[in-house]
């Protein structure tokens, strides 16, 4: 008897590199079940699959040990920032005041 697979891509961005994988996984699996049996952690061993947020098409998926995969669905694993965004436009908004300020 055939096994039905779905067929999904992981996708993951380091600083240097990049990989998008597509696997083929038997319905029923999570979004980080996928994640673990995709083989993305034997390219990336720093990767902390367990933990580490996940997406689907660019949408953060909030729980994803109960989030089903679906056929189609590229699932994206993603990295911590290194700093947060609202503070870099604050400080850039300050500096810009700054520089406005002195010019006058």
């Amino acid at each position: 008897m055939v096994e039905v697979m779905i067929d999904v891509e992981v996708m993951y961005a380091a600083v240097d590199r990049q990989l998008l994988l597509a696997v083929s996984v038997p319905p029923g699996l999570t979004v980080r079940e996928v994640v673990r049996r995709s083989g993305v952690g034997e390219a990336f061993p720093e990767l902390n699959l367990d933990e580490c947020p996940l997406g689907i098409f660019g949408k953060v998926v909030a729980d994803p040990q109960s989030r089903l995969a679906q056929a189609g669905d590229r699932i994206e694993i993603y990295r911590p920032l290194l700093a947060d965004p609202k503070e870099v436009r604050r400080l850039r908004a300050a500096k810009a005041a700054e520089a406005r300020a002195r010019n006058q």
